[in-house]
């Protein structure tokens, strides 16, 4: 089966919130990071493929791609990237405790985004979410989309 959002043509909307995930303050590069992460933890071939070319073309180095599933015992992100990252495992693994997302990773989260810059980033998570159980349910695979 293809993606359900491309077969209900869904996809309009879905670009118009990476619109407004993108114009709301947080680097591209922590967006892709936070991603990168949910997609990992969903087991999203397709989306932690995708998101890691599309990290690659935005300038994210090899480097901190393959350490972003180990990124609490690695020197190569800053105390935002972390928070974000926090904040994206947390909001992701929402069944895995009473407590989805402590008010430490919340708090934490905000000394280093705004209002929006927390929306974009809870709406990157949701979104990416989202795509993972789709992708997941249907079996999608990584695919080139360069050609």
């Amino acid at each position: 089966m293809q993606n359900p959002a491309m077969i209900l043509d869904a996809m309009q909307p879905v670009g118009d919130m990476y619109k407004a995930i993108y114009a709301g303050g947080v680097p591209k590069t922590t967006l892709d990071l936070v991603h990168l992460r949910a997609s990992q933890i969903n087991g999203c071939s397709a989306c932690v493929d995708s998101g890691s070319r599309g990290a690659r073309k935005s300038g994210e180095t090899e480097e901190r791609l393959t350490a972003v599933a180990a990124w609490r015992e690695t020197p190569y992100f800053t105390d935002a990237e972390r928070a974000a990252l926090a904040l994206a495992e947390a909001a992701t693994r929402m069944a895995d405790r009473s407590d989805p997302v402590p008010d430490e990773i919340w708090n934490q989260a905000t000394e280093h985004y705004d209002e929006k810059g927390m929306a974009a980033i809870v709406l990157m998570i949701a979104v990416t979410n989202l795509f993972n159980r789709l992708n997941a349910t249907t079996k999608q695979v990584p695919q080139d989309w360069s050609s």
